[in-house]
């Protein structure tokens, strides 16, 4: 199953029933009951599930028909029109890099094994959705930002980053790509790993370093209901 984190300003709680309503919508084309929502959540109360989608009505996320059991959903979500369907064009590091991706090779398919479909409404408002790819993680540098292995990062296309931006870089002095956030120093750059228990990256600027895209959205890949 995968996950959709929402952008900034909502709880966790908010942001898993959002990723559970585009996943079971994409899935089953009919929205899911409100057990349903509590149960692969981790929220044992129906009330509590109430209390959090009032919260996203408010602000427009959602749209409910409370005169049906099944009468949540995403705001503008039909299933179709009103979502992008996105390449995973391959593996990107987290840890250790992994080889750059034939820029000459299409990898828009219509396999839902190799792209990944999400809905418009839950894209950052500014982001069209022109152009964007994701990457499938592979590693563990950015566990502290909530990016685990197997997860997928949804970017758009940049060859500039500005510090504290997460950013797919290609090295060319390794022959390498990973994902990292991105700082520009007095006389090198340094891409910096979500997890103390790793070093950053340093590259001299008198050295070569292609910023591919940069990170507007994760997709989470679960394979059990997240914990309360």
């Amino acid at each position: 199953m995968m996950m959709v984190r929402k952008s900034k300003g909502l709880g966790e709680r908010h942001q898993r029933i959002l990723e559970f309503l585009q996943v079971y919508q994409r899935e089953n084309k009919y929205p899911p009951s409100i057990r349903e929502i509590g149960e692969k959540t981790g929220i044992s109360s129906t009330s509590v599930v109430n209390y959090y989608l009032d919260q996203l009505e408010k602000r427009g996320l959602i749209e409910r028909d409370r005169k049906i059991s099944r009468g949540v959903r995403l705001a503008g979500f039909n299933g179709t029109a009103d979502t992008l369907r996105i390449p995973i064009l391959g593996p990107i590091a987290a840890g250790l890099p992994l080889p750059e991706l034939d820029p000459n090779v299409s990898y828009m398919t219509d396999s839902e094994a190799n792209a990944v479909d999400i809905a418009r409404s839950l894209l950052p408002a500014k982001e069209k959705g022109v152009g964007l790819y994701a990457l499938e993680v592979k590693g563990e540098s950015m566990i502290d930002a909530m990016i685990n292995d197997g997860d997928i990062v949804v970017l758009k296309p940049a060859t500039d980053a500005r510090n504290g931006e997460m950013v797919a870089v290609w090295l060319p002095r390794d022959n390498e790509a990973t994902l990292k956030y991105f700082f520009k120093e007095k006389d090198r750059y340094r891409l910096q790993p979500a997890n103390p228990t790793m070093k950053p990256i340093f590259v001299r600027k008198n050295e070569p370093l292609e910023i591919k895209g940069k990170v507007v959205m994760v997709i989470r890949r679960m394979e059990k209901p997240l914990a309360a």
